[in-house]
């Protein structure tokens, strides 16, 4: 009978470190833990590995010359494994700005895919023709054709400010909101339909219109105006103080946030990550703080 590899690599390790205590260190076991195997190991091969020299262990010649080889084989693993990681290419993932930055990039670090497979993440609004990526996030009603869809999250925006803009005043109502300048964002006659009511007749809109919300949210910590902005990758601006949520209602889909692979690609890294993607859209959120608690 082989004894378990294992057993030899702990053998290269004592004799590489001369002393058990420090193999077992490199190891993260204890000297006794060690010292057990290498009699079991002995038992096996039915010789003596090791000799005492005072406080130090001296490998055999067999052993030394066996420790040799190991270590020769065990780099031939490790040189294997990098090559077959090197020649693994990267799953393509891409994302709008927004949710790239916000949701996606503080999860990534905690996922890892089987075997180190590497993530190259490209950032666009724009869904890419389906032959340039593993995984596409991308917002919408669903119903792309060829395409399998994975559900993550609605959609969803309410008013936000700076506290310094609204100073010591007091926001009653949501028809309050045209006494300041509004940044565009196509969804505001909606949501002031939501909340309670039409639109105000009077509402100003800022002159300036930003390609991403991740601009829209920065523009309004500066001052510039009310965005309308998601819960759901500004919370933290809010949890900071940067930003307050005046109203309780948010408009929420009908679009949703969706994690797309091809429906003809049949591995299992692209279902894999969809399905993680999932299991954090599932992740429970507090809701935010009402202004004026």
């Amino acid at each position: 009978m082989r004894p378990p590899l294992e057993s030899l690599r702990i053998l290269e390790a004592c004799v590489s470190a001369s002393s058990f205590a420090r193999a077992a260190e490199r190891l993260c076991l204890t000297p006794a833990a060690v010292s057990l195997r290498i009699r079991t190991l002995e038992a096996e091969l039915g010789q003596p590995l090791f000799m005492r020299a005072g406080r130090r262990v001296v490998p055999t010649a067999a052993a030394a010359q066996l420790a040799g080889r190991i270590r020769a084989a065990l780099d031939g693993i490790a040189g294997a494994l990098d090559e077959f990681q090197a020649a693994t290419p990267p799953l393509r993932l891409t994302a709008p700005p927004t949710f790239a930055s916000r949701w996606l990039a503080p999860r990534l670090a905690r996922y890892s895919l089987g075997g180190g497979m590497p993530i190259e993440v490209d950032v666009s609004p724009d869904l890419r023709d389906p032959s340039a990526f593993d995984v596409a996030i991308r917002r919408g009603l669903g119903g792309w054709e060829g395409l399998e869809e994975y559900r993550l999250a609605p959609v969803d925006v309410t008013p936000m400010l700076a506290p310094r803009l609204l100073g010591t005043r007091g926001l009653e109502s949501p028809g309050a909101l045209a006494d300041f300048e509004l940044l565009p964002h196509p969804d505001w006659q909606e949501w002031f339909r939501g909340a309670g009511g039409e639109p105000p007749r009077d509402l100003r809109f800022a002159a300036v219109e930003y390609p991403t919300h991740e601009l829209d949210a920065h523009a309004a910590v500066a001052g510039a105006g009310v965005a309308l902005l998601s819960p759901l990758l500004f919370r933290p601006f809010v949890e900071m103080g940067l930003l307050i949520a005046p109203f309780p209602y948010v408009l929420s889909g009908p679009a949703w946030h969706f994690a797309l692979m091809r429906a003809d690609d049949v591995r299992l890294a692209p279902r894999q990550f969809c399905a993680w993607l999932c299991e954090q859209a599932q992740q429970p959120i507090t809701p935010l703080p009402e202004y004026g608690q």
